[in-house]
């Protein structure tokens, strides 16, 4: 059994910043590509990051490029999203997600494999 937590979503306003983190159990977190997708009420889950196993290779949505930085502390099996200059379209639920068996379609959330609960960013204007 696969474990996701996610941790560290809230309510905040325009311009604030959150840092996001997930935490796995249950398997070899260093083994998997690990990415956050969101989904906003009413949208498609959007692919926002992800990271490479190794941690020094990451990829992003254009809506958050430049903005967000996404990490991983594979010592504490621990995904992070820092996220910066929050603008209310990024409002949404957040999850954290593994790609165990990656064929580089990260931007693809049918790639990953496990999925966190998800934890909810909220940002007011």
């Amino acid at each position: 059994q696969v474990q996701l937590v996610e941790a560290g979503g809230g309510v905040v306003q325009a311009g604030d910043s959150l840092r996001l983190s997930c935490t796995a159990s249950g398997r070899a977190f260093s083994s998997d590509v690990m990415g956050w997708v969101r989904q906003a009420p009413g949208k498609e889950r959007e692919f926002v990051a992800r990271m490479s196993r190794t941690g020094d290779i990451p990829n992003y949505a254009d809506s958050v490029k430049g903005r967000f930085t996404i990490s991983r502390d594979n010592t504490k099996n621990t995904l992070y999203l820092q996220m910066n200059s929050l603008i209310p379209e990024d409002t949404a639920v957040y999850y954290c997600a593994a790609d165990r068996f990656s064929t580089g379609n990260y931007f693809d959330t049918r790639e990953y494999d496990y999925w966190g609960q998800g934890t909810q960013v909220t940002v007011s204007s």
